[in-house]
């Protein structure tokens, strides 16, 4: 019977050590290609008040000067889930929203901020040009039959050609969510599917699921994105690499014998061991495994891996136990979580993304962010809200703070932990 220590290597905590902000660049970032008056967001703090909320609804909606709503986003937060259906009818008659999704959560995103201790709520709007959109809820008991070719195509209606990517909120209580992604993963793949699992309010094992006027407190929303609208995303797993990468030669289930031929255990305390003592101290509890998504790259950089929590390990046997099902001939990296490294990854995923769609015309987005960020990792407000707003520029977004992101890395969809995801509607 195998033993797992809960030493230095193996105990998750959450570092509250001065963050960095953006990087310095020594060249200037590439210009991205705002819409202007496609998108507006904003928050309206608790408590639940119906003229104030029609104000703000259509106050919102004046400011897309582009045209009229094509979708909207709401996340409810605290005693505003107690009114929620109330909340629904009023923003899609005084926003004038075709189409709006969202969830709960305990706490919210606006633009450049993170609302963590008030009550209220957060909405986007967006003018979307020539989008095609489909929404529709799911039940928790659809999965079931999630596995089986054409069974999401027809429940949704949404055939692969027709997306270009999802949109996803979904209950984590009610539903094993890692099941339904893998059968929308055969679906849909490899198409993003963006998002989050929705939370309540503190210490509730009970979310709630928004599309339109309606109120569900199980499955999931989903949101197809198509025509000539796009959906990009980045996921910023909070992690650094550290040490060098190996290959896994021996694994059963969600265990790790062998890594190089020599233990799992030996590799990790030489990898620990072998640190500069000022990382050392920061890996100190925070040490996770990287599992690499894509064996065909000759280097590997941050991105390249799938990150997972590290559970165990046995120094007799040597092995290690892992949140995941890694396999022999995988490539793997142990990585370091805490603040800095988190701050640091977020900034280096937003410079790709300035990269990746320099010139491309941007609508706005949707920042989900992780429940274990926030002012409680990095003690301070508003950190990754900000960060995105003052690397990317004028986007408007709103989002919420999540029981597990949703998002690509490399050409697989997963659900992390611990993570950042923005997405990004732009012209396609």
């Amino acid at each position: 019977m195998m033993r797992f220590a809960s030493g230095r290597f193996f105990v998750q905590t959450r570092d509250m050590s001065e963050v960095s902000s953006v990087p310095e660049k020594s060249e200037p970032l590439p210009p991205l290609a705002f819409a202007p008056g496609h998108a507006a967001a904003g928050h309206l703090a608790g408590p639940y008040n119906e003229t104030e909320l029609v104000a703000f609804a259509t106050a919102l909606r004046e400011r897309l000067t582009a045209g009229p709503p094509t979708l909207g986003l709401l996340f409810l937060a605290g005693p505003f889930h107690q009114q929620a259906a109330e909340v629904l009818e009023l923003v899609r008659l005084h926003a004038r929203v075709p189409l709006l999704a969202g969830c709960s959560s305990h706490a919210l995103v606006a633009n450049g901020r993170e609302i963590e201790g008030e009550a209220g709520l957060a909405l986007a709007l967006y003018h979307l040009p020539g989008a095609e959109l489909h929404g529709f809820h799911f039940h928790a008991r659809d999965i079931e039959d999630g596995d089986s070719p054409g069974h999401w195509v027809r429940q949704s209606g949404v055939t692969p050609e027709h997306v270009h990517g999802w949109l996803v909120f979904a209950d984590p209580f009610h539903m094993r969510s890692d099941q339904w992604l893998r059968g929308w993963n055969a679906a849909y793949g490899p198409r993003p599917i963006l998002g989050g699992l929705a939370t309540g309010s503190d210490g509730e094992h009970a979310s709630q699921l928004y599309l339109n006027g309606d109120v569900f407190d199980e499955g999931g929303v989903a949101v197809a994105v198509g025509g000539a609208v796009g959906l990009a995303g980045l996921v910023a797993q909070g992690c650094e690499p550290v040490g060098e990468t190996w290959t896994i030669t021996r694994a059963e289930g969600n265990v790790i014998h062998e890594i190089g031929r020599r233990p799992a255990y030996e590799v990790l305390q030489e990898t620990f061991a072998n640190l500069p003592e000022a990382v050392r101290a920061r890996a100190q509890g925070n040490i996770f495994v990287g599992l690499a998504v894509n064996e065909y790259r000759e280097d590997f950089h941050r991105g390249d891996f799938l990150i997972r929590n590290l559970i165990g390990g046995d120094a007799r046997s040597g092995a290690l136990a892992v949140a995941a099902f890694p396999r022999a001939g995988q490539t793997l990296q142990f990585q370091l979580r805490d603040a800095t490294a988190a701050s640091t990854d977020l900034a280096e995923h937003l410079t790709q993304t300035r990269a990746d769609l320099a010139g491309r015309e941007i609508y706005g987005g949707c920042l989900c962010v992780c429940n274990g960020r926030g002012s409680h990792l990095f003690g301070q407000p508003d950190h990754d809200a900000g960060l995105v707003a003052r690397a990317l520029g004028p986007l408007e977004f709103a989002g919420f703070f999540c029981n597990g992101e949703l998002g690509p890395v490399g050409s697989g969809n997963f659900i992390h932990g611990y993570s950042a995801m923005l997405a990004l509607f732009m012209r396609a």
